[in-house]
């Protein structure tokens, strides 16, 4: 019997800001490619490290079950696998180490490999698959086993008599239906389970509706699914909803698209789909503020259970914004935000400082903006260079020696942009203030209103209003000594 042990390189623990959120959530993208492997008859077992505390405790498990093949395969559903971070290529190199170690053929699957396969040859890596991975895996596993050549296998790289061959593209799938359920039965779920009801009294589990993205932003790479937009049926994710309610109980799903519900129609569709079904639960995508102003989308969402809309809201600066090729608009930004708000769907801002010519009064701009609108959360990040974008092509000749982050806390500058790192830094913490204030501001006036609502978390929310007025003051300070360092006014 030819036996596959399937694991992944994302470490939570090995990220203390992920880690110390505190939502885990099982690795989609391998747990897929497990059931599909497994469906052309191969003995497959998985080797979850999300909740690992290190890499070489796959060690164990290789000694023990010697498998025929070895597959790292990441996945691609979880933006933060994207984003390359070094610790966990780190933690890739030495999976597979280990792996050759134990007389494994070695085959890897993830956004870092695809870019960088060279890297991973040196560290045992026998095979890269590149781009979508569950077509070119089947395949090369079975031509592995069968002893037949792999030379024609699209998708590839590997070493063959000392020379890097590069097997020309696969295209992507098209009908997404014909996927299996993710081998859910390989892993254990209790873990997960664990962590979300003890930190915030609600579990959540993950599916995928879509793949790919066919928006030309020109910082956002597309390593894995590309440009195109391939939906599943709202039939099949119902369907697979049901099943998770049934077989794990979840209270909260995370649809972990780039985009969801971007067809035409999908979103009234499913939200039928779920009302046939009389399916509860509550669910978080992310989408796009042009694309939630379509007529009814708003209310489909809120009818099938959507409870957070996170948008790439990115900055309030138009500028900025049309020099990301966003294709967005700051006025679509206030529409939607209070539409979604109407609805009782709490919204939510990616946002990103950084990006090339800004100035501080784009950083104004988007300040008040988050100050007007008040999300319910926000997530900060600064311009990240990703290989293969058009982004990453015109800061490439600035780039600093660094060329990803460790982990996903680092947020470190890399590149010449018109502040310091330093001061990137004390923005995010400034922001964050910020807006810490103005919730504890509405908190406020809202108790003005109701002063029978007092409860422990008002009055948390209320400290942290008065903490952080101060700390924002020395913030200020830094942010316009950091400023002046810079030549900047």
């Amino acid at each position: 019997m030819n036996t596959v042990l399937i694991s992944h390189s994302y470490f939570y623990k090995l990220d203390a800001k992920q880690w110390r959120f505190k939502q885990p959530y099982p690795p989609l993208g391998t747990l897929l490619a497990a059931a599909v492997i497994r469906d052309v008859g191969f003995d497959v077992s998985v080797f979850d490290t999300a909740l690992a505390d290190h890499p070489t405790e796959v060690g164990r498990v290789l000694k023990n079950s010697s498998p025929t093949f070895f597959v790292l395969y990441d996945d691609g559903f979880n933006y933060l696998t994207k984003m390359c971070l070094s610790v966990m290529r780190e933690a890739a190199f030495s999976m597979a180490e280990l792996a050759k170690q134990q007389g494994a053929t070695v085959i890897i699957c993830s956004s870092d490999s695809t870019d960088h396969y060279e890297k991973y040859f040196v560290h045992g890596v026998d095979y890269v698959v590149r781009g979508e991975g569950e077509e070119t895996l089947t395949e090369l596993l079975l031509c592995l086993k069968d002893g037949k050549n792999i030379d024609e296998v699209h998708g590839l790289a590997f070493r063959k008599n000392n020379e890097t061959i590069v097997t020309s593209p696969r295209s992507v799938m098209r009908n997404l239906d014909t996927l299996p359920m993710p081998a859910w039965d390989l892993i254990d779920i209790e873990p997960y389970r664990k962590i979300w009801k003890e930190h915030h009294h609600y579990f959540s589990l993950n599916i995928a509706t879509t793949r790919g993205c066919p928006y030309k932003c020109n910082w956002c790479a597309k390593p894995i699914y590309g440009n195109r937009y391939n939906t599943r049926s709202p039939q099949k994710v119902a369907n697979e909803i049901e099943y998770l309610l049934q077989k794990f109980q979840p209270d909260h799903i995370w649809m972990c698209d780039d985009i969801f519900g971007l067809k035409p129609g999908w979103t009234k569709a499913f939200r039928n789909e779920v009302v046939n079904k009389r399916l509860s639960f509550k669910y978080k995508i992310q989408s796009r503020v042009d694309l939630l102003l379509e007529e009814d989308t708003i209310d489909a969402l809120a009818e099938s259970g959507a409870e957070t809309i996170w948008v790439g809201a990115e900055s309030g600066s138009q500028k900025i914004l049309d020099a990301m090729d966003k294709g967005t608009t700051v006025q679509q930004i206030y529409t939607a935000t209070q539409l979604i708000k109407l609805k009782k769907i709490k919204v939510a801002f990616f946002l990103q400082f950084g990006y090339l010519s800004e100035t501080k009064r784009d950083i104004d701009s988007t300040i008040n903006m988050v100050l007007d609108l008040m999300p319910h959360e926000i997530g900060i990040s600064v311009s990240y260079p990703l290989p293969g974008t058009k982004f990453y092509e015109k800061v490439k000749e600035t780039l600093h020696e660094k060329k990803n982050w460790s982990d996903s806390d680092d947020l470190a500058m890399m590149f010449e942009s018109t502040f310091s790192p330093a001061y990137y830094k004390v923005l995010h913490r400034y922001v964050h203030s910020r807006y810490r204030i103005q919730r504890g501001i509405n908190h406020v006036r809202h108790l003005v209103r109701k002063p029978f609502g007092v409860t422990k978390s008002s009055l948390r929310m209320i400290l942290s209003m008065v903490y952080n007025t101060f700390i924002s003051v020395l913030q200020s300070r830094q942010l316009k000594k950091l400023s002046r360092t810079n030549g900047n006014s």
